[in-house]
Parts: C-alpha cells; structure tokens; sequence
C-alpha cells in the first residue's frame, strides 16, 4: 500500500464515530444566511411561521408552536392540560429525563410505567390495569405521557382507548420519533398534545428545539401565549400570567425548514444502518434488537441491542469500553427513571422489563451520515472483541 494511502486510512480510523451526530445540508445553510442578513434573528419571525406551518403539512397536524426546546414543550402541554401541584402524571420509566423533569415543573409527581418486551414502549395492559386500579382507589393521574422511544412509536389504539374512558389527558413524546409512524398516521399526531425535538442528536436538528402539537388551535395560541412570557395585549409590558421564554429563533427555525426537507432521506439512512446491523450482527450469538413492532414503522433513530454475556462472551459495558478505546461512540440503553436518584422517592407500576434492558441493553452509532468505511470500523471492531 502506498504510503500516503496508509497515512489517509490511519488519519480516517483516528476520527471518532459518533452515536447520533448532526447531519447538516446545503439548503440549511443557505436558510440560515437569507434569515442572518434580513437581520430579522429574534425568537419569532417568518421561518418560525414557515417551519410550524410546514411541519404541521408534513404530519396532517393542525397546529404547531415551535419552542426553544422538546422539554420546553412537554412542559407546556403539561400547563396547558391543566396539571397542577399534587397531581400524578403517569410515564415510560424507560426514557430520558426531560420527560420525568417536565413534570416536576409544575408541582406534580411522576409515577412511572414498565414497558414491554415487544416493542420497549409503555405497557399498553399493565397501564390499563393501574388505571383501572387507581379509579378504583379515586385516585387517577391528571395526565400519562406516552414517549415513543429510539423512533418507534407507542401503541397508541389501547393507550388511547383507556386513557379517554378515564377522561386522563394523553401527551404524546414523540422527541425521538419523528418521522415514524403508527397504524399509517404519523408520529406527533396522537394525544391530546404532542412533542418534538430537534436537539442536536436528533434525526432533524435546530440545534436546540422542539414543538408542540395539537388539533386544537386554543391550545397551541395559549402555548405561544405562555411562550412569549405571557405577555398581555397591551403597548405596554403587561403580564396576567407566570409565562416563559420558550420561542424558537427565527435564525434555528431556518435551519429546521431545511432539515424538514431531506428528514425523508434522513429516516432512510437511519433505517439503512439499522438493516445493515442486523445482516452484520443478526447471527452473532448472545445479540437480539430492539423489536420492531407490527403496528408502525420506525426510524430506527438509535438502533438498540440487547447483549447476553454468557453467550456474546463479555458484558454490553464491556463492549461499550472496547468499542470507545477504538473512537467509537456507544451508549447503554436509558437507565429507567425509577433507578435514577432523583426520583427514587417515586411509585413505580412494574418495573422489571425496563431494568433488564438498561442492564443488557445498547445503542449503536446510527448517524444518517456514517460512511461505509465507518460501518467497517464499527463491524470490525465488535469482531475484535473478546
């Protein structure tokens, strides 16, 4: 081999691999200058309007408000829905923190809910059977939120169905999922509320960011309300309300307008690396994947193992070390939020299944932007292991 070649590969394998990188495009920049030199950069503005409308075409959504951040929205459909101090909310154990913390903002408490085996999302019949238990007691939650994990979405028909006879507010967080769909219909369509998030890891990235989404356009009107610091309709500053700067800047939302149009080609690439591990790595002993569940499509926004130590022959941290020693990014599966220690003091419904996927589990890098000679390091070095 020549040795500039060497010198070129050696260069290449020196370069970390990240686990979800952003994934940016010509259109973004080219928005994100026209928005700079209009000088118009505030956290309102005519890309936030475009992007809000644009997104509410692409999911056969009513109405949107686009928000400085997914936790940002999930805190305001919490208002919005009328949570209030001492209330319970039900949610996925096995899921980030925004979802949990969200819920504290406004003086509630969270309980949270195992998910199953088939598909890692909230246990459809473990929450009917709470809920029917707590009506029981009198004491249902104000709320449940849904969170649709690593891309593939909740099984919303039952959720949906229990929820409403029980009159509970359904939030839909769909922060990891857009793109996806349930039944034909797309992620961020279902609940009373729906979240997104265009964090920088995300499939489509504003940096930070997020959205809330609704059928209701009152609800999307108070969410701006509250956004904008609850500002009252007066020339002077004048507030009724404890409000929030939750606004998108008009110079983010450009960049969302330009990562809308390739999230298609964004989801394919994610899907691709997903059916690529599993040609890979599908016959390797001691590794499963996350279930894909018959009732949608996912993205695959982090594709997700599960690792038998007997069988692989070392544990899933075990690989996560070796593969950071090579400059590749892993990272355990969510640690659920009834283990953290923030919330230990908190009701939990189950528990086991999501414990056993935090103790086994691990997500894979899955940029839309990996490489083939990327995907060679990354299968090259879990054949090196052990």
């Amino acid at each position: 081999m020549p040795c500039g070649t060497f010198a070129l590969n050696m260069a290449h394998r020196d370069q970390k691999i990240f686990l979800s990188p952003p994934h940016m495009g010509a259109d973004e920049r080219q928005l994100l200058l026209e928005a700079f030199d209009s000088n118009w950069i505030a956290p309102i503005g005519p890309n936030v309007d475009a992007f809000e409308s644009e997104m509410c075409d692409r999911l056969q959504c009513g109405h949107a408000a686009a928000l400085s951040s997914g936790t940002g929205a999930l805190h305001l459909a919490l208002l919005i829905l009328g949570v209030e101090s001492g209330d319970e909310v039900w949610c996925s154990s096995l899921t980030f923190a925004a979802t949990a913390n969200a819920i504290t903002y406004v003086g509630a408490v969270p309980v949270f809910v195992d998910s199953n085996a088939s598909s890692w999302n909230i246990d459809p019949e473990l929450l009917e059977v709470e809920l029917r238990a707590a009506a029981k007691r009198g004491k249902l939650p104000k709320a449940v939120i849904a969170v649709d994990l690593y891309g593939q979405c909740a099984d919303y028909d039952p959720i949906t169905r229990i929820c409403r006879e029980f009159d509970v507010r359904l939030i839909s967080d769909a922060a990891e999922a857009l793109g996806a769909s349930y039944r034909g219909k797309p992620a961020g369509c279902f609940g009373d509320m729906a979240v997104l998030s265009f964090n920088g890891n995300k499939i489509i990235t504003t940096s930070g960011g997020g959205m809330l989404l609704s059928s209701d356009p009152e609800k999307i009107q108070k969410a701006r309300f509250f956004a904008t610091q609850a500002r009252d309709p007066a020339p002077h500053y004048q507030h009724s309300h404890i409000g929030y700067n939750y606004r998108m800047s008009n110079l983010l939302a450009a960049v969302g307008r330009g990562q809308l149009r390739v999230l298609d080609a964004r989801v394919a690439a994610r899907r691709a690396n997903n059916a690529w591990y599993r040609e890979v790595l599908g016959s390797r002993p001691g590794i499963e994947f996350m279930p894909q569940a018959d009732y949608g499509h996912p993205t695959f926004w982090l594709t997700c193992i599960t690792i038998d130590p007997e069988a692989f022959g070392g544990t899933s941290e075990e690989l996560r070390l070796h593969l950071e020693s090579l400059n590749i990014e892993s990272r355990p599966v969510w640690k659920p939020m009834h283990l953290q220690p923030v919330f230990s003091q908190c009701r939990v419904l189950g528990g086991e299944v999501a414990e056993r996927l935090f103790e086994f589990g691990l997500c894979l890098p899955s940029g839309s932007s990996l490489t083939d000679a990327d995907r060679e390091r990354i299968r090259d070095g879990i054949a090196t292991f052990g």
